[in-house]
């Protein structure tokens, strides 16, 4: 049998023909895509890698074969798809790889109202359909194909984004903003343009080589050019997008990186203070931090497994008003649950503009513990190293264990996460503690474990 595992990944490409992601593969997830949603009408956007225009076409071939009418939307933002998904109440697909180098392409799915495409929730069916037609030969064409539109969501997107934050009070801002390239170029310069804000722009062209840097801002050496420059103009923040902008990073005044955990915990304060009472979902490796402030604030903390259809799975289950990720994915319940840079950005912007403090002073309350950030680790054997580390912290005094996502150990003054990646031989390690001191002990003793 044909083997299409983990299809929303992101897949090798090579320029504009991919090896692996190619026009029929495209074409049959389409097809598989529409039977598995029973849609009667989907929505198509992609990002500004060369090979995602076309495979976008092909896919929406792919669904109106099979009777569905497919609207393309174009060049877009991930979280502009969402938009257009909840907007039109239709299932949607986004052609992007999003943080990944050029040479790769993928696909990301949602239900109608932006609802999660996930393992147990589609992606199973959709696997298999396709295995199935690439063995057996492409899919027949329904008797009705569907038909093809265009639409420019843009305009539309912004004017949303900014009703569900009170913008009426930010003072005057210099604001860097690195879209590295990436669809953040696209969506920026509309979202931004009537807000009183000084937008200083870095590598806003278009451009799927990432001629500057990966466009994936968690790394820290892709922030590097964005930090300089909020010191040479003397700017109040600086904003950094991922290539498909659904995930924002924020550098405060001084030039230092913002950890996404203090982020999540200023908007879950400011999601309360308008839905009180409000639960807010968090996983299992921000900090501890979020839990607090959530609870400070009158709400009630969620903690979840790391990933966007867990989080979304428990914003829907919970009725959560927002959820964070460490890796700065921040969820909405007033935008179908789904995540959002741009709208945590604009939470940021209203936070600090709307008093005369700097930005590091602003979040110091939200950034009360010392974080290692995640480390990853090449092991021969993913379960062997995490059990030598389970049975190492097991027997202390005060440790707890548990296994909701990889192993976390939690004492007193400290916790880790230790978990497998699923596609690379890599164990990642976050350690928090209440001190540096100790954040560094217990990192590297977790560490010489983990590379023995």
């Amino acid at each position: 049998m044909a083997d299409v595992s983990q299809i929303v990944k992101a897949y090798d490409v090579r320029g504009v023909y991919p090896d692996q992601l190619d026009d029929r593969l495209a074409e049959l997830f389409g097809a598989a895509f529409v039977e598995v949603t029973g849609a009667d009408a989907i929505v198509i956007g992609h990002d500004m890698r060369p090979s995602s225009p076309g495979l976008a076409s092909t896919f929406a071939r792919g669904a109106v074969s099979r009777g569905a009418n497919a609207t393309i939307i174009g060049l877009c933002s991930t979280d502009q798809l969402y938009y257009a998904s909840g907007n039109m109440n239709v299932p949607g697909a986004m052609f992007t790889a999003s943080h990944n180098p050029a040479r790769y392409n993928g696909i990301k799915m949602c239900r109608a109202g932006a609802a999660p495409v996930g393992r147990d929730t589609g992606l199973a069916e959709i696997r298999a359909l396709v295995e199935g037609w690439l063995d057996a030969g492409a899919p027949l064409s329904v008797t009705k194909p569907g038909t093809l539109a265009q639409r420019d969501t843009l305009n539309d997107y912004a004017a949303h984004l900014l009703s569900l934050v009170d913008v009426s009070a930010i003072r005057p801002l210099k604001v860097v903003v690195d879209a590295g390239n990436g669809m953040g170029g696209h969506t920026v310069p509309t979202v931004l343009a009537d807000l009183p804000l000084d937008v200083v722009p870095m590598y806003f062209e278009l451009d799927g080589t990432f001629p500057n840097h990966e466009a994936n801002p968690l790394d820290p050496k892709n922030i590097v050019d964005l930090q300089a420059r909020v010191l040479a103009e003397g700017a109040d923040l600086g904003l950094a997008f991922d290539g498909d902008a659904d995930r924002c990073f924020v550098v405060d005044e001084r030039g230092e990186g913002v950890p996404p955990s203090a982020i999540t915990a200023l908007v879950a304060a400011r999601e309360l203070a308008k839905h009180p009472g409000g639960t807010v979902i968090h996983n299992l490796i921000t900090s501890w931090s979020v839990p607090e402030v959530v609870k400070e604030h009158g709400g009630t903390p969620v903690r979840t497994r790391v990933g966007h259809s867990f989080i979304k799975q428990e914003m829907a289950r919970t009725g959560a008003v927002f959820g964070g990720e460490h890796s700065a994915h921040y969820y909405f319940r007033d935008f179908w649950n789904a995540d959002t840079g741009m709208l945590a950005a604009l939470h940021v912007l209203a936070a600090l503009g709307g008093q005369d403090g700097p930005l590091s002073e602003l979040v110091a309350s939200y950034d009360r513990y010392a974080g290692s950030g995640e480390i990853n680790s090449t092991v021969d054997d993913q379960t062997a190293r995490t059990a030598l580390v389970r049975e190492t912290f097991a027997t202390r005094d005060g440790v707890t264990l548990d296994e909701l996502d990889g192993l976390t150990v939690t004492a007193a003054d400290w916790w880790f996460n230790l978990r497998p990646s699923n596609t690379e031989p890599l164990l990642r390690l976050n350690v928090e503690a209440r001190d540096e001191e100790t954040m560094r002990r217990i990192r590297d003793e977790a560490l010489s474990l983990i590379r023995g």
